[in-house]
């Protein structure tokens, strides 16, 4: 038995594009005399009655938008924890804190993680798929025998409180004005605003407005406004967003820290390693996207992932992927002549009190290089001298080649047309692209999308360029796992079918694992001097780079995936002894 529920996503929905609702003049009730589909007077877009739908997939099949999903769920989904409105989004059940322990989220955007979150945290009232949301007495007895009974009548009964941390700390400015160290005293009840300020390493910008810090610094000064506020039960949504790899370790631990034996946590991340790195237990979330969302129970942070990986959880039966995200063993570079594209030697460039050389070398055709470093040390600048953005005042060059950038800030602020920035995308290289989803945004303006949607369409206007080399600036931000992993699959396809080389900067080092054949490496003090280092083979380079971060990295035995080693543990030491870092 199945109970179903009809979505229309009214950011796609566009009756006039497609001839005043096909959807109702398709539907086969419509077609009865009975309103399946009709106008919805507040929106003006298409509203779908559940019960007299049929699920025969004409609307969802025929809708050029991709607006309409009709999903059957199995009857034990039956009732909703929260419903967006009719044909909205439907959550079922939530993810659990649990005290002493960091517990992590992991899911595919639009999938109700920052719900679940929002909703355990008080922000969001739950529904229960009603036109109302309900009382805490409603939802304790909704959750009667399950955890989360315990954790509403706590929260009902200010046994718990709640400290959350917002997925989108660009918005910070818009709704706070004067310094970091005037922003961070007025919400401090816990009298440790010097310990927490060095701990994330914020002495350096508490005299500067909080317009005026880049979104690295943003993110630990909402880190550190969050665990200021007295309470017992923290969430953090998405809090390596904007880091650089050495930041994302050192609030990997102070995360962890603060989970005891009176303290709960959990986190919304992306990161693969980091979050395997930081979470003790973790809940997989599964559904469809902008549809639906289902939480499963909790398990092991390394089994998690794997399954996760693996598209099946077993001991639910439930097949949420048609298939299995693998890893291969390290690849060295291909064994292949190498051909030179581009080279340099003795580069400097002067940006105000900043520096960065590059002393020497080069890149071959067809190579996939991974960029990685500190924030401010000169990666963006390199990549933009490259692609003849800035200029280099000392050293040399080789010839201009023909370039394609993608920039680490992206346009969201355009009115153009996401179908006519990538007319000669779709056009050419459609078949690379259709898995990036991006035909349901042709029709939209670029700063009507998201962050992962602006991220996806900036990636494939850049990849179908006509390029010798390709420069992708930090093109994981904003994606999920699964769109991560995909994206590096198609930039390494569009390279070698277009006999070009690719050049990533990036702070994912599972996204990098995954991508690269070589790497560079920058060493220096930001905001200060940088220096460019390589490119090495992957072993030589990785080695330099986790040097410098105190950390070692293995392989997970049943996945292939890196993973850091717990510091001090048998393996890190071995891998230290072994001058194997990257194993």
């Amino acid at each position: 038995m199945t109970n179903r529920i009809a979505i229309v996503r009214k950011d796609r929905c566009n009756p006039v594009g497609c001839g005043e609702y096909l959807c109702a003049r398709l539907c086969p009730v419509n077609m009865q005399q009975k309103d399946c589909i009709t106008k919805d007077p507040l929106t003006s877009k298409a509203k779908i009655d559940e019960k007299l739908c049929t699920g025969c997939g004409v609307c969802p099949n025929r809708c050029p938008f991709d607006a309409i999903s009709i999903v059957n769920l199995p009857a034990a989904l039956d009732k909703p924890i929260h419903r967006f409105g009719m044909n909205g989004f439907h959550l079922y059940s939530l993810p659990t804190p649990i005290f002493g322990k960091v517990v992590g989220i992991l899911g595919r955007n639009g999938i109700g993680k920052s719900t679940a979150v929002k909703i355990l945290a008080g922000i969001i009232k739950p529904n229960l798929g009603k036109d109302e949301s309900v009382s805490y007495d409603e939802l304790v007895q909704f959750f009667k025998g399950h955890e989360a009974q315990r954790f509403f009548e706590s929260l009902r009964d200010g046994k718990i409180v709640v400290s959350y941390k917002p997925q989108q700390v660009d918005l910070i400015p818009k709704n706070y004005k004067g310094t970091v160290e005037s922003l961070l005293k007025k919400v401090d009840e816990t009298g440790k605003f010097k310990e927490i300020v060095e701990k994330l390493s914020l002495g350096a910008v508490l005299k500067r407005d909080i317009s005026h810090i880049s979104g690295g610094e943003l993110q630990r000064v909402a880190i550190a406004a969050t665990v200021l506020k007295k309470a017992n039960v923290y969430f953090f949504d998405e809090p390596s967003s904007y880091l650089d790899i050495k930041q994302r370790i050192l609030v990997s631990k102070f995360i962890q820290s603060l989970a005891n034996e009176d303290t709960a946590v959990m986190v919304i991340e992306h990161d693969l390693v980091i979050l395997d790195y930081m979470t003790d237990l973790v809940h997989i979330m599964y559904g469809e996207e902008g549809a639906f969302g289902v939480v499963s129970l909790p398990k092991t942070t390394r089994t998690a992932i794997n399954v996760y990986l693996s598209g099946y959880i077993k001991d639910e039966n439930m097949r949420f992927r048609d298939h299995e995200i693998s890893f291969i063993a390290r690849r060295e570079f291909r064994d292949v002549e190498f051909r030179p594209l581009v080279s340099w030697e003795g580069i400097k460039k002067t940006l105000g009190d900043f520096t960065v050389i590059a002393n020497k070398g080069e890149i071959g055709v067809q190579e996939s290089i991974g960029i990685v470093g500190e924030n401010g040390i000169g990666k963006t600048s390199f990549v933009k001298i490259l692609a003849g953005i800035l200029d280099e005042e000392e050293g040399m060059l080789s010839d201009k080649i023909k370039v394609s950038y993608k920039p680490q800030y992206l346009d969201s602020e355009s009115d153009q047309i996401v179908g006519e920035l990538l007319k000669d995308a779709m056009k050419h290289f459609d078949h690379l692209f259709r898995p990036l989803e991006l035909h349901p945004l042709l029709t939209q303006k670029l700063s009507e999308l998201s962050g992962g949607e602006l991220q996806r369409v900036a990636i494939a206007h850049a990849l179908s360029k006509d390029a010798d080399i390709f420069l992708l600036d930090e093109p994981s931000a904003y994606l999920d796992v699964e769109q991560r992993l995909l994206v590096a699959k198609i930039i390494r396809e569009v390279a070698e079918e277009r006999d070009a080389s690719v050049l990533v900067v990036d702070h994912d080092l599972m996204f990098v694992d995954y991508l690269s054949d070589k790497l560079m490496v920058f060493d220096g003090v930001p905001a200060k001097h940088g220096e460019a280092k390589g490119p090495f083979k992957m072993q030589e380079g990785m080695n330099h780079f986790l040097t410098k971060l105190n950390i070692t990295l293995r392989r997970d035995k049943e996945s292939n995936r890196p993973r850091i080693n717990k510091p001090g543990s048998r393996l890190d030491r071995e891998q230290k002894q072994e001058g194997k870092l990257y194993a």
